[in-house]
């Protein structure tokens, strides 16, 4: 039953469920210095979303061990007072569609890191903790999918602008070839 958010403990020679939140994060995000990004953190639960749902987002820079708060939620956002977030954190998640992200207003170099996205909703105290690994680049890295669709969409451009050009001589050839039979009938007549 692990991946319905269930799992089980042995309890005296009996197995008894325990609730559990799964928690679904990006694994990596890349984001380009002095923009905004969403971290996006969604989750699923045994026990249906209730009021009591906390949400806690935690940063750890890149190099060290120690966390710190990034934002905490129960029935309301609470931002930091302090700290390198301060000011820089916004809510942009809906409890009632299991959604808990939030927004990282003007990246620098010092958020690289990892972000920690926790959920509970009691009973489902227990389950997985969604990870972000954030990597604020000077300019935007083009994949190799990046260049893909470059190339395909430019293809797709070059032959809906041949496909006009033909439309448009073919449309011009009939109209000065039914020019030239009006002046023969004309000169005939």
């Amino acid at each position: 039953m692990e991946g319905e958010g269930v799992s089980c403990c042995r309890a005296g020679g009996a197995l008894w469920p325990v609730a559990a939140v799964d928690v679904h994060t990006s694994r990596e995000v890349e984001a380009l210095n002095g923009t905004n990004v969403r971290l996006k953190c969604t989750f699923s639960s045994s026990s249906p979303v209730s009021q009591r749902v906390t949400v806690t987002w935690n940063f750890q820079p890149q190099g060290t061990n120690s966390p710190e708060s990034v934002l905490y939620y129960h029935e309301e956002p609470y931002p930091p007072t302090s700290g390198r977030f301060k000011e820089r954190v916004t809510w942009d998640g809906n409890i009632d569609r299991n959604d808990a992200s939030i927004v990282v207003w003007n990246l620098n170099p010092t958020d690289n890191g990892t972000f920690t996205c926790q959920v509970k909703n009691p009973p489902d105290v227990d389950g997985t903790i969604g990870e972000i690994q954030l990597r604020v680049v000077q300019q935007v890295h083009f994949s190799e999918i990046h260049i893909l669709a470059l190339v395909i969409g430019s293809a797709c451009a070059l032959m809906i602008i041949v496909v006009i050009m033909v439309v448009v001589w073919r449309h011009y050839q009939n109209r000065r070839g039914q020019e030239k039979s009006t002046e023969m009938v004309e000169t005939e007549l």
